[in-house]
């Protein structure tokens, strides 16, 4: 499988039976009016057979940023059918105030060429409720933000790490060179055992396996 970062929370993963793209964006220039730097390019020309939006901020529900004609799923939850089979949309909030806040946000988990993933969007809680932890299961690939501010910090993210103990983590939604308003990800890398840094923004999941768990991999910013 064919994993793609677009920056932020936003990727593509291309799979021999289907692509699945999460939390896509578009044109974002508005966040300029509100101090907010992004300058991540607009994605374009991405087909997909599914979108998966996790909650509804312009960075991350650029739906018509997807080529092709999708199916969506969208801020929401509950297990649904997808043209990938089976996913698990879990209730969860964007803050450590019940979503009074920033709102709710979707963790989204499914199987994917026989890769049990989950997506944990913009999860702002101080740490998984047991029912939702439940719901994602046995994961191998995990996303997950780690660059606190409106999302979880590094001590949290990887105290989520521990607790699925995926086979590999793909970290998101941290400050590079495009963004300004989150922290970096180096805090939560620390406290990681088995880092693997690429220089592309796409890694194929086959060439990773079989190097211990779990493995973070962190592919350059686009």
């Amino acid at each position: 499988m064919l994993v793609e970062w677009y920056g932020q929370s936003a990727f593509r993963l291309a799979a021999a039976s289907a692509t699945v793209v999460i939390d896509p964006f578009g044109d974002v220039s508005g966040l300029a009016a509100r101090g907010i730097e992004f300058g991540y390019p607009a994605i374009e020309g991405v087909a997909a057979d599914l979108v998966l939006v996790t909650h509804e901020h312009p960075d991350h529900n650029g739906v018509e940023s997807v080529a092709g004609d999708p199916a969506v799923i969208r801020s929401t939850a509950g297990t649904l059918d997808s043209p990938i089979g089976e996913v698990v949309a879990i209730a969860s909030e964007h803050d450590d105030v019940a979503g009074t806040r920033r709102g709710p946000n979707t963790i989204f988990a499914f199987e994917l060429d026989g890769v049990r993933i989950a997506h944990l969007g913009d999860f702002g809680q101080a740490a998984l409720r047991d029912e939702q932890a439940a719901a994602i299961g046995a994961v191998e690939l995990l996303f997950i933000p780690v660059g606190g501010g409106p999302t979880l910090d590094a001590a949290g993210a990887a105290a989520i790490v521990e607790r699925l103990a995926p086979r590999v983590v793909v970290p998101m939604h941290y400050r590079t060179r495009r963004v300004n308003f989150l922290e970096d990800a180096e805090p939560f890398l620390e406290r990681m055992a088995q880092i693997l840094r690429l220089d592309a923004a796409s890694f194929d999941t086959a060439a990773v396996d079989g190097r211990g768990r779990p493995l973070v991999v962190v592919p350059q910013a686009p």
